[in-house]
């Protein structure tokens, strides 16, 4: 889609949309005093009547007003705080996004340079904006015989406040794009049914991505290469699986380093990549099931993270692990109190099966050791405790370090996908003893979030480590079913700090 800052006069701007802002109360913005001047007061009889109020994310398209030449004039409620939030702003950003794209318009232009925000300006508006009209234009179709139409929207102008620089709105819109893209490479990953998003299919699309990116390079390690390192734990989840487990490593280079200086130190993505979940052997209930194709949703985060930065070529080093397997029940799965070894040495009692993507992960953090990590981040839908607790606006958070939980709550509040903090005390350890291993899979009844990261903790002794469950926040249920693409601005957020 094709940007451009413009400072023209709104009635004079020739358009297929004009955009302007409306706060609630009948109060213009200065862009909506001159439309309505122009056209006569048509805005003004248009508020009189009724059928607009100005309430925060609410919209009107109106067409063919005299004295404008804008074919439309989308109206968007701005409600009645004289600065928006963030969130306030999204909220209108997202009515702006849905009505552009629902509309038949191939150009539009948002005269929103008066609109005022609180703790962001016009730079943030113009990569918002460009993000969730890529979040927006999302539509699933590849398993449907009929294929979403795109949206006839080629091109965006917008303008800002005196001194804003073209480069850096450009800048804006470019990353606003690629974070759009990332979370909609998320999506389609997790939205993708399981007999076509196996573990191979997941290595394919981190392969893909690499092809022609000199910065990105991607190794599979098999079954048998995982074996020979030990990973008796990740490789008990697909011991039921007809489809091979992956584990999936990407390399990004793309930190500035002079010659014959060392690398700095990358930070880590780890992800949960279960492509399906029966449960195994501890075989889940059947109401719903069919959504724990999702259960990959934080490989996908991972893959949609990556995809970001490649397209943004951000100046930092990361290593990206992805630890995919199918969990299904057969006679070769592993069974309730079976003990494995870890590729930590530790071994593990699997007292329940379904308790699969911590067993997953735990070798994945240990390979990672080997990259000396500056901090490792792992995203997982991991408990329905997290589900319960936080339902679907918020992800949880635990780690080993509070600085880093400091910086990735927020983060969270700035990219508005937000994180919450829990607990991860020494007094919940010995919910994991076990009487047969070193340490059971899971704790018992309560506390399940934090015992599950109680759990990845002991593989994290040598770095600087977050947990993201995101199990609440990963998918939508019901007549909206279907992948978010979060925590992927979350994770872009906190690279770009990295990197900056």
């Amino acid at each position: 889609m094709k940007t451009a800052l413009k400072t023209s006069n709104p009635v004079r701007l020739v358009t297929d949309c004009l955009v302007i802002a409306v706060a609630a109360k009948n109060k213009f913005s200065a862009e909506a005093k001159e439309i309505d001047i122009a056209s006569g007061k048509r805005l003004s009889r248009v508020l009189e009547n009724g059928d607009f109020d100005g309430s925060l994310g609410t919209s009107l398209m109106l067409q063919g007003l005299e004295g404008v030449k804008a074919k439309r004039v989308l109206l968007v409620g701005c409600g009645d705080k004289a600065k928006l939030s963030l969130k306030e702003a999204r909220k209108l950003l997202v009515s702006i996004a849905k009505s552009l794209l629902s509309s038949q318009a191939k150009d539009a232009h948002l005269a929103l340079a008066s609109l005022a925000l609180a703790g962001a300006d016009h730079y943030w508006l113009a990569e918002r904006l460009a993000q969730e009209l890529e979040d927006a234009s999302y539509s699933y179709s590849t398993t449907k015989s009929t294929k979403a139409k795109a949206s006839a929207l080629k091109s965006i102008s917008l303008a800002a406040p005196k001194g804003t620089s073209k480069a850096k709105i450009d800048t804006a819109f470019a990353n606003g794009v690629a974070t759009g893209r990332g979370i909609n490479c998320a999506k389609e990953l997790g939205n993708l049914p399981g007999n076509i998003c196996t573990p191979t299919y997941l290595a394919q699309q981190a392969i893909d991505l690499a092809k022609g990116n000199r910065a990105l390079t991607v190794k599979v390690l098999s079954e048998k290469q995982m074996a020979r390192l030990g990973m008796g734990s990740l490789l008990s989840v697909s011991a039921g699986s007809s489809q091979e487990a992956q584990l999936i490593v990407m390399e990004y280079k793309g930190a500035k380093v002079k010659p014959k200086a060392d690398r700095p130190a990358p930070h880590m993505l780890v992800g949960k990549g279960i492509t399906f979940d029966t449960g195994g052997i501890s075989l889940k209930a059947g109401a719903a099931m069919d959504e724990m194709k999702f259960d990959m949703c934080g490989a996908a985060s991972v893959i949609g993270t990556m995809a970001a930065v490649v397209e943004m070529a951000l100046p930092i080093d990361i290593v990206a692990i992805v630890a995919a397997a199918e969990n299904m029940p057969s006679g070769k799965a592993t069974k309730p109190g079976d003990v494995v070894t870890s590729m930590s040495g530790l071994t593990i009692e699997i007292l329940n099966t379904d308790a699969e993507g911590r067993l997953v992960l735990c070798d994945a953090l240990t390979y990672g050791e080997r990259y000396k990590p500056a901090s490792v981040i792992d995203v997982a839908t991991l408990t329905g405790a997290a589900v319960a607790t936080f339902g679907s606006h918020v992800s949880a958070m635990l780690s080993n370090d509070d600085a880093l939980a400091a910086e990735l709550s927020d983060c969270g509040s700035a990219s508005l996908d937000q994180v919450w903090q829990l607990p991860l005390h020494d007094e919940y350890q010995h919910l994991l003893d076990s009487n047969f291993a070193d340490i059971a899979n899971i704790g018992g009844p309560r506390a399940g979030t934090i015992t599950a990261a109680c759990f990845l903790s002991r593989f994290t002794k040598k770095f600087k480590w977050a947990h993201l469950d995101i199990a609440g926040s990963a998918w939508n249920s019901g007549a909206a079913k279907g992948a978010t693409g979060r925590p992927v601005s979350l994770l872009l957020e906190y690279l770009r700090r990295k990197a900056a």
